[in-house]
């Protein structure tokens, strides 16, 4: 089981009055404003390379979002090294892989969790090709179904130097978030993934500083 399973992931449910649950609400604070024009309901999570914490952030956001009586739905659409359902102690048989494959119906992919207004959607079977499948007519079809559904649509992708998948499902989304994780990432890694992004005409929301520490106690992140 996932590390993330204990207080690092679920870090906004137990402790809700904290400054790590109050940077995270901050942070979907600053979405929610970020654009007046055109509403963020479909959100990407990235990092330029693995274990920056993007996945403990996206969680993290997501619940936040659950805390404010969103309906939301947090997808695992990392493909190649899925985490989400050991995270939330889920089954992974069948999710979106399946569902991109036409194998089953919205309903089957997703489930509930023990945090009330949020449900998940795991990666299911790792499929030979993830890349195809996140640029298919299905995966844009699946995402207008569910905006008519969700408040709120957040996606865990890979990182987004490594493989193409991110760059693909970002153009889809309405904005991406970039995880940063401070003292391990090379600045221009950042760069190069930032204008990765901007390549694809994917619209950046902004940069989560992850692993900042301050003086304080509480002090995990910051962004």
């Amino acid at each position: 089981m996932s590390v993330l399973t204990n207080k690092t992931a679920f870090v906004t449910q137990i402790k809700q009055i904290s400054y790590v649950a109050e940077s995270y609400r901050a942070l979907r604070t600053n979405i929610q404003f970020s654009s007046v024009n055109r509403p963020i309901q479909t959100i990407l999570v990235t990092s330029a390379q693995s274990s920056e914490g993007k996945t403990t952030t996206v969680t993290n956001l997501a619940i936040v979002y659950a805390q404010e009586n969103k309906k939301v739905l947090l997808i695992d659409a990392d493909m190649r090294k899925p985490t989400l359902h050991q995270i939330f102690v889920r089954p992974n048989i069948q999710g979106l892989s399946n569902l991109l494959a036409n194998q089953i119906a919205i309903q089957e992919a997703v489930n509930d969790t023990h945090i009330s207004n949020l449900s998940i959607m795991t990666s299911g079977p790792i499929p030979p090709n993830p890349s195809e499948l996140l640029a298919s007519i299905r995966m844009q079809t699946l995402i207008k179904e569910l905006r008519g559904i969700y408040d709120v649509i957040l996606f865990d992708s890979p990182p987004a130097l490594q493989v193409t998948d991110t760059q693909l499902l970002a153009a889809q989304c309405d904005g991406v978030l970039l995880v940063v994780k401070s003292g391990k990432v090379k600045r221009d890694h950042v760069k190069k993934t930032i204008s990765s992004l901007e390549y694809v005409k994917a619209r950046i929301l902004g940069v989560v500083l992850n692993n900042k520490r301050k003086k304080t106690k509480d002090s995990l992140y910051a962004q």
